[in-house]
């Protein structure tokens, strides 16, 4: 489709930008960026890397996502959906496997742009893509307990059910003051939006909690004493050195990342066309997102992907084109180079509040709940994927969420397939539809077959046929309500014709689709079915039987 590949940074500037439209977009940027400092930190810190990774990713990846993506308003950068993927693969291959996998799930989304996968990808069941997010929701939440209640624990287990073992048996040494920290950070960030809109809680409690901890001498982990200075300054671009055999080690959680990183950006790029009355690019957006990727990892960042929440808060600031999220990451920049020595002040136990309520936003109880009381077959895929995310790994869950709905979907597309057999009594006149007055011969067998002819459904095609009257000399297949045939639904249909003429059946097929006659002879059907008895309507398929 033409402007496709056409970022839509590109098409607003070509079509021109009102000053007052700017001027919005800036004022927008900045409330963002500052709406995206603590965030980045606190996914940089709950990810298992240090806390300047965070805000790396959002310069870099914020700044490329708003300037080649295929949406007017996404604000790009690490987010939350991440935190389980980048934990996994720090823990097992260190930063540098993660900053190689976060460099290879680039090339491999702009792949998938390229390949026009964000028409494809628009598909996945709502209820996978809220059964993981509901069991990511559930780990961010239990990777904050140790900060939020102030755990003296030097490493937390990665596995669900040992780190929240390790939590209770460390609960005699609870940190009240941290609680007391986090509590009110929760409480800030939740309520306080409601009284100023302008002034975003999560900051507000950052420099609430920063100042009392310092002015108080309070006893509570700080960034500095956990991680050491933040630098501000960004590092030369990069890699680690790499070999094929980490290539290979590498290439799963590479997949999960790009993935992961598609689903989020298109969802969020669908939520802001929603609030926008726009129309995104998927595909620009997919190489846009790979690009940020694969540039983040040459900084030494992490993955990033759009951010539903700073892209909601983007639109209900005035945000209408990307100028808003390159001024959010320039913002980003400018606080690194100039206030990063202060940020090594905050608690931790108020980044772990700022992410509690990032996890109950994330956790879509609502949409679970509802899901739960609907289709049998969606709640399987629900409680599955949520189990197996939670439990297991985010990149199982997403692999075999995505396998079981496509069953499921084959499943149900099967059964929407009916091949009905047309009785009429010999001798007898029925009107088949409305405008046919067809008497059907003896010896004749009529079957209408209605939906695709697909691998899912050939079986029960192929059963049905055998069930015919050992009387039947013609059998007719109307085939006008059927849109597509793959290569399983031709083989079937060949095995049945050349069955049948064993049996000295004649085989007609009545109302073929154009675009599937021109198929027939490609698949080898008219090798076994003579061209003539290839009809366009039922009544040339009477005609050929006098």
């Amino acid at each position: 489709m033409k402007g496709d590949f056409t970022p839509k940074l590109f098409s607003l500037v070509k079509a021109g930008i009102s000053r007052e439209t700017i001027l919005k977009d800036v004022m927008s940027g900045v409330i963002v960026g500052i709406v995206a400092l603590p965030l980045a930190i606190a996914f940089a810190i709950a990810s298992g890397v240090s806390p300047e990774k965070g805000l790396v990713t959002a310069i870099v990846a914020g700044i490329i996502i708003s300037a080649l993506g295929g949406s007017r308003v996404q604000i790009g950068g690490p987010t939350g959906a991440f935190i389980v993927i980048v934990y996994g693969v720090v823990q097992v291959h260190g930063v540098d496997g993660l900053i190689i996998a976060t460099f290879m799930a680039g090339f491999i989304m702009i792949a998938f742009g390229l390949a026009r996968f964000g028409n494809f990808l628009k598909f996945i069941p709502y209820s996978l893509i809220v059964g993981f997010t509901s069991g990511i929701a559930l780990i961010i939440f239990s990777s904050q307990i140790k900060d939020f209640l102030g755990l003296p624990i030097a490493e937390v287990p990665a596995d669900f059910f040992d780190k929240w073992s390790v939590y209770v048996t460390h609960l005699d040494q609870v940190n009240y003051y941290a609680v007391a920290i986090a509590v009110t950070t929760v409480l800030i960030t939740f309520y306080l939006q409601k009284f100023i809109k302008l002034i975003p809680g999560s900051i507000v409690a950052i420099l609430l909690s920063t100042l009392f901890v310092q002015f108080f001498n309070i006893p509570v982990a700080t960034i500095y004493s956990q991680f050491g200075e933040i630098p501000n300054a960004i590092n030369m671009p990069g890699l680690p050195a790499m070999d094929f055999e980490t290539v290979k080690s590498l290439i799963q959680p590479a997949f999960a990342i790009a993935l992961l990183g598609s689903i989020e950006s298109l969802l969020s790029a669908v939520v802001a066309d929603s609030m926008i009355g726009g129309k995104h690019r998927s595909n620009m957006e997919l190489v846009a997102q790979g690009a940020a990727n694969s540039a983040s990892a040459l900084f030494g960042g992490i993955p990033a992907t759009g951010a539903i929440a700073r892209t909601a808060t983007n639109v209900n600031n005035g945000g209408r084109t990307p100028i808003a999220g390159i001024v959010h990451a320039v913002v980003l920049l400018l606080v690194m180079l100039l206030f990063a020595p202060l940020a090594k002040l905050i608690p931790l136990a108020c980044l772990a509040g700022i992410l509690v309520v990032v996890a109950y936003h994330m956790s879509e109880w609502r949409q679970f709940r509802s899901i739960l009381k609907g289709d049998r077959i969606d709640v399987i895929i629900l409680l599955t994927t949520f189990f197996l995310t939670v439990v297991f790994d985010l990149v199982i869950a997403i692999q075999v969420g995505i396998v079981l709905s496509s069953f499921m979907f084959m499943n149900r597309m099967s059964q929407s397939v009916q091949v009905n057999n047309i009785n009429i009594d010999q001798g007898r006149m029925e009107r088949l539809f409305d405008e046919e007055d067809l008497e059907m011969p003896e010896g004749v067998a009529l079957y209408e077959i209605n939906g695709p002819l697909f691998f899912g459904a050939a079986r029960q095609f192929q059963h049905t046929l055998t069930q015919i009257p050992s009387s039947t000399r013609v059998i007719i297949l109307r085939m006008r309500y059927i849109p597509l045939i793959d290569a399983t639904g031709y083989q079937t249909l060949k095995d049945i014709i050349n069955s049948f003429h064993k049996q000295d059946i004649q085989v007609i097929l009545s109302g073929v689709q154009d675009e599937l006659v021109n198929d027939f002879e490609r698949h080898g059907v008219l090798q076994v079915l003579d061209r003539k008895w290839v009809v366009k309507d039922i009544k040339q398929a009477f005609r050929l039987l006098h």
